[in-house]
């Protein structure tokens, strides 16, 4: 499911705007910084404070996921169904996973969120529409980024 471009918008802009639905029906949304790939059909995020979102995946374990990257203006959004997995019960490959990307972060995380994507998509900013390309897009919000700081 998830193509090389999708797990570089992933890798390379981690924070992830993560979407469940709380007990009252209202969409909530809440930032997310440590996610990784597990595998092609399998991402995942270290929960380090996060009670509000646990609690909405225990009942309703539906979930989207925004990645973004500003420069290129270029989304990523991953729909799937979320699970807890405790620390101890983590497969080898979703353990060295946070291991290489989060091993800092390790002491801090509680659990790991695994989501089993069920669709995927790439989401383009009109800006492509208009003609502007890759590069001319990247160039011009770093330079404006850049200007912010």
């Amino acid at each position: 499911m998830l193509t090389q471009e999708m797990k570089k918008i992933v890798t390379d802009h981690s924070a992830g705007m993560v979407a469940t639905v709380d007990e009252a029906g209202r969409p909530v949304v809440s930032p997310k910084a440590t996610f990784v790939i597990v595998d092609d059909a399998t991402i995942a995020f270290g929960n380090i404070r996060s009670p509000g979102t646990l609690a909405n995946i225990a009942v309703r374990p539906q979930i989207e996921i925004c990645f973004i990257d500003v420069l290129t203006r270029k989304a990523l959004r991953v729909t799937g169904s979320a699970r807890v997995v405790e620390k101890s019960a983590a497969s080898v490959k979703m353990a060295k996973a946070f291991e290489a990307g989060w091993g800092d972060y390790l002491e801090l995380i509680t659990v790991y969120v695994e989501i089993a994507i069920s669709d995927v998509e790439i989401i383009l900013s009109p800006a492509y529409d208009a003609g502007h390309t890759e590069t001319e897009l990247r160039m011009a919000n770093l330079a404006h980024l850049q200007g912010l700081s």
